[in-house]
């Protein structure tokens, strides 16, 4: 008989054959029957996935359900401990509850919104002071940023993305290169500016997942696959310690692959969390 804390971040499975807390949980209830499990009551919670796992463990005579497991409190973005909630419910679509935390996390984490890359990095400039970090970010499915010279099929190497100074031009420093979330998933940067491309569009109740294959975005059916792009844009949001801008691009009406239609529902939704435009 054993006792084991199962610690976890919700939300950060990314790519095909990445597990999250729900196997965990499975394999404890298989292979483990023996043991007490002493897990967070916030579980159910939506990033966590953990779904039927949950379930199971739960009719288990010896699993715990505390709230004091819960770690409430990001220390990654250490100026607003809200981000991270912030984040979660504007993924949801739970508008209240996103400008609830919004509220609360601008005083102390600036988060501004543009339609202008150029503006964008501006805004970072301003920003940053001394030598805290800052870099350029896009999903790895964003395939149609080439126009505004944001192409994440480039290689980007994170060791000299993240580690080398200001004059590299294979630095995070010079804001060209966009990493990706494969990039800096569990890394960290002071200051991000985080580009939002049509693979995830706001659909007035909820979003629209998307792949670009050949010459045209197609639906994206799996829940799965839904599941990682969903936390590729929670790892990219939740990067920055200290602020971020996101740049939606204003797309081209003379290109079908660009529509304006694609990227100004997901702006108006950010500016009706109450994140100001720049």
């Amino acid at each position: 008989m054993g006792r084991h804390c199962l610690p976890c971040r919700g939300g950060q499975e990314i790519h095909t054959g990445e597990a999250g807390i729900d196997a965990w949980l499975d394999a404890v209830n298989a292979r483990f029957p023996g043991w007490h499990m002493y897990i967070s009551s916030r579980l159910t919670d939506s990033e966590y996935a953990a779904g039927k796992a949950l379930e199971a463990v739960s009719q288990r005579a010896n699993t715990h359900f505390d709230d004091c497991l819960h770690l409430a409190v990001s220390m990654r973005s250490f100026r607003a401990e809200n981000v991270s909630a912030f984040v979660k419910a504007l993924l949801d679509c739970e508008k209240l509850a996103a400008r609830q935390a919004f509220a609360q996390v601008t005083q102390r984490y600036p988060i501004a919104v543009t339609r202008d890359l150029n503006l964008a990095k501006q805004w970072i400039l301003a920003h940053a002071r001394g030598t805290e970090s800052f870099g350029l970010v896009a999903s790895s499915k964003a395939q149609r940023l080439k126009p505004h010279a944001v192409d994440i099929r480039v290689d980007v190497n994170p060791v000299h993305w993240f580690l080398n100074g200001k004059e590299d031009t294979r630095s995070s420093y010079y804001l060209e290169d966009a990493a990706t979330e494969f990039q800096v998933q569990g890394l960290e940067l002071d200051w991000a500016c985080v580009t939002w491309d049509a693979d995830l569009r706001f659909k007035g109740s909820g979003w629209g997942f998307h792949d670009f294959r050949g010459d045209r975005w197609c639906n994206i059916a799996s829940p799965d696959t839904q599941r990682y792009l969903c936390n590729a844009y929670r790892v990219l949001l939740t990067l920055s310690r200290q602020g971020m801008v996101i740049f939606v691009p204003p797309g081209d009406a003379s290109d079908p692959t660009r529509s304006p239609d694609f990227y100004d529902p997901t702006f108006n939704y950010l500016r009706q969390l109450g994140v100001p435009a720049v």
